[in-house]
């Protein structure tokens, strides 16, 4: 089985979302098999944790990780680029207890890898892939998530909202276009979309101890007349960075399925649910009724 890591170090230091601290991330390459993993290398022995869904102790605005006390939280962006990119194996060690948000986008993350490149690995024995047979769904209310089965892995997203800058948006992106080199790669047409709030939202959210970090310098806002902080980097940035988000959350599962993910006006929680809901799948799969 092919893998890749990446082939040299790459650092980047910034304010986090919610706790608004700032901190250092320092990626290496890691052995094959080793999968995508955090190191909390401001803690006594320096205590891993793995980018999988088991990990997962929040997802309130961001997904969070931790093992025992230690966590971190925001991970999604970083894992979507580094998934994106093609890593499979890296150590990301970090000094505190958020990723940066740098831009709010996964560009930053996207074109540093771009810029030391990757190794190729093999592994000693092929993993089993995740198969999807059937249609596996969450929802709550009229948002959910799925995963269809599909012969391509695909990501598709619906948002809608009342205000009228952003109003019902859909985007699709497949792997296949970065596998056969289209205009339309996850680094061109996904990671470049930021994060974005709504303006009537913030002052509650400061209140709860949220978005410590938040500026117009790293998420787009929107007020009932309009984007605060335009331009926009496309017409509709919005549910693109959906896009990036559900990547990021189902990286966790390790390697995509080939399957059809679709979401509409989903929440990290369901991204995790899904994923959560798919390795379930995999450990009690239904078998098929025979026909007679």
């Amino acid at each position: 089985m092919q893998q890749h890591t990446i082939a040299e170090e790459i650092t980047q230091t910034g304010v986090g979302l919610h706790s608004g601290l700032h901190t250092h991330v320092r990626i290496l390459p890691a052995e094959a098999g080793t999968g995508r993993y955090f190191v909390r290398v401001d803690l006594p022995d320096f205590p891993i944790i793995p980018a999988q869904v088991a990990a997962v102790s929040q997802t309130v605005l961001s997904t969070q990780l931790g093992k025992d006390l230690a966590c971190v939280r925001t991970v999604e962006h970083l894992l979507a680029a580094l998934a994106g990119m093609g890593v499979d194996n890296a150590r990301i060690e970090i000094d505190g207890p958020e990723v940066p948000l740098l831009d709010g986008s996964a560009r930053v993350w996207v074109e540093s890898i771009a810029q030391v490149g990757l190794v190729s690995q093999t592994l000693a024995e092929d993993a089993l892939p995740i198969e999807i047979k059937e249609p596996i769904w969450v929802y709550q209310g009229d948002a959910f998530a799925c995963a269809l089965p599909s012969p391509e892995t695909r990501f598709s997203y619906g948002i809608d909202f009342d205000l009228p800058a952003i109003g019902n948006q859909w985007h699709s992106w497949s792997i296949l276009d970065d596998l056969q080199n289209t205009s339309a790669s996850f680094a061109t047409e996904i990671a470049p979309a930021r994060t974005f709030g709504l303006l009537h939202q913030i002052e509650h959210l400061q209140k709860s101890g949220l978005i410590k970090g938040g500026s117009l310098e790293n998420a787009l806002i929107c007020a009932p007349d309009g984007w605060i902080n335009l331009p926009l980097r496309f017409a509709n940035e919005p549910v693109r960075h959906k896009i990036l988000d559900l990547v990021g959350d189902l990286s966790l599962l390790g390697n995509f399925p080939s399957a059809h993910f679709l979401a509409y006006k989903a929440s990290h929680n369901l991204h995790i649910q899904l994923a959560q809901k798919i390795l379930d799948s995999r450990l009690n799969p239904k078998h098929p009724i025979p026909h007679p």
